[in-house]
């Protein structure tokens, strides 16, 4: 008779610590392969974006549209330029168009992951909101100038479920409390650029429809300014 031979315990043990210490090399790994794919998926949402608002500014004399609320109506950028888009919305309805949504942002109920350039000139109280159309030759400086952002997310900032959603006028950017240097979570004045949605910053799209990264700690209130 032959014995059949097999694994002893201690050399299980030691194959399922060896993959275990493989997992745990791996596992960060593949963590962080998977982030730079959402990263690089938003960055490539962005600058579809920017050649959406390059063709609208194009059919509109140059002028780009800021904050949602101008002239007593609703109208926000992700509205207007669906025309302009190489993805047609089904049956217009924005919420079909994938480009508008950050793979990476926490509540994917979110259906607008980006938020908007509204700088305008400071008034009395030290807000700063330009919510009329402007032209893209008003601008300085369109090439450190930035047209969208990555939107915050957190108890409050709201999450946008249709256009016609009132609280779509907060996703501008027109006061030094919006950026990622702001620790205020006011649902008004409270921090509207994501702090740390890639790595340590977030992306930016610029008026020069090139996109970046740039670093929380980095952006300043010049950025966001035409330069008025």
């Amino acid at each position: 008779m032959h014995r059949q031979k097999g694994f002893t315990l201690i050399e299980l043990l030691v194959v399922i610590a060896i993959i275990a210490l493989l997992m745990g090399i791996l596992l960060p790994i593949l963590r962080k392969a998977k982030e730079q794919g959402k990263d690089v998926v938003c960055r490539n949402n962005m600058r579809q974006i920017g050649l959406g608002a390059n063709f609208y500014a194009e059919h509109y004399d140059l002028y780009i549209p800021r904050s949602a609320e101008w002239g007593g109506a609703i109208e926000p950028w992700f509205q207007l330029f669906m025309p302009f888009l190489a993805q047609q919305p089904r049956d217009g309805d924005y919420r079909s168009v994938e480009i508008f949504r950050c793979p990476s942002y926490p509540d994917k109920e979110q259906t607008v992951c980006y938020v908007v350039n509204g700088w305008g000139r400071e008034d009395s109280d030290g807000w700063r909101m330009g919510s009329l159309p402007t032209k893209l030759t008003d601008c300085h400086s369109p090439a450190f100038t930035i047209y969208l952002a990555d939107n915050e997310d957190g108890p409050w900032r709201t999450i946008i479920r249709n256009a016609t959603d009132r609280d779509v006028t907060r996703c501008d950017v027109f006061h030094p409390d919006h950026l990622p240097s702001s620790d205020s979570q006011d649902t008004v004045r409270g921090r509207r650029v994501a702090r740390a949605r890639h790595k340590n910053g977030c992306n930016c799209l610029f008026l020069d429809w090139h996109v970046g990264w740039m670093a929380a700690e980095e952006m300043t209130p010049e950025m966001w300014s035409f330069g008025e």
